[in-house]
């Protein structure tokens, strides 16, 4: 007489009450056709989903926290190292870097920096005691970086610095405020002389302002009397920086 189960079940079902010796087993019986070098992990598919979200989290979040502890440090006098200003922020809460920004082509200091705090709190101290303070003589602002401009048409702004007229006769400009564009800074420039042309330089890949531009004259005289004229002069609320580029 048959089993009870043979009776119940179907024939290729009552082998599965027999529990296999391994997960390979089991692999090899479910499916015979598979190569037998098929290894089957014996990690539970919903644990690798969730500790692969786990560290999918973790990247994301690590950019958004590094810029809550990033502060940007402006008009700080020219002079300034990064030691220096590592001593100065520290003293109100812990600095895991700073770095003074330099021009690549003149190699001078740009006149702002960016300090990274270990924490949110070190940074929210650093600014409540640092911003508005005097470093040289110089008021220096501080803040948590912005966050990154939404995409632009960038040919726009490539077409636009492919007009600037380069000239051996131009200055130099510093410490402009974001507001400032080329077209700013050719009318500010052109109320004492005339200007061939004028650029504001951006962040490579982006509208953002780099903080800086250059202006263009025809002969040294005109450069030297943009000098005169304009180095320390307010533009749209900041005090610019104008030497010989």
């Amino acid at each position: 007489m048959a089993s009870m189960s043979s009776l119940i079940l179907p024939p290729y079902l009552t082998k599965l009450s027999f529990k296999p010796q391994s997960n390979q087993h089991l692999l090899q019986f479910l499916q015979p056709n598979l190569p037998k070098n098929l290894t089957l992990s014996s990690r539970p598919r919903k644990f690798r989903l969730f500790v692969a979200a786990e560290e999918q989290t973790a990247t994301v979040a690590s950019p958004s926290s590094e810029a809550a502890r990033r502060l940007y440090v402006g008009n700080i006098p020219r002079n300034l190292k990064n030691d220096e200003l590592t001593k100065i922020v520290e003293e109100h809460g812990a600095v895991e870097k700073a770095e003074v920004m330099y021009d690549k082509y003149s190699g001078r200091s740009r006149r702002f920096a960016f300090v990274t705090m270990e924490t949110v709190e070190d940074a929210n101290a650093a600014i409540e005691k640092l911003n508005g303070t005097q470093i040289g003589g110089r008021e220096i602002k501080v803040n948590i970086t912005e966050k990154p401009l939404p995409q632009v048409d960038l040919s726009l702004l490539q077409a636009e610095d492919s007009q600037f007229v380069d000239s051996p006769h131009k200055v130099y400009v510093g410490n402009l405020a974001k507001t400032v564009t080329s077209e700013t800074l050719k009318k500010f420039f052109s109320e004492k002389g005339k200007v061939m042309s004028a650029k504001v330089s951006r962040v490579p890949g982006s509208s953002k302002s780099g903080g800086f531009g250059f202006v263009s004259f025809s002969s040294d005289e005109e450069v030297e009397a943009a000098i005169s004229s304009f180095n320390n002069a307010m533009l749209e609320g900041q005090e610019i920086r104008v030497n010989k580029a």
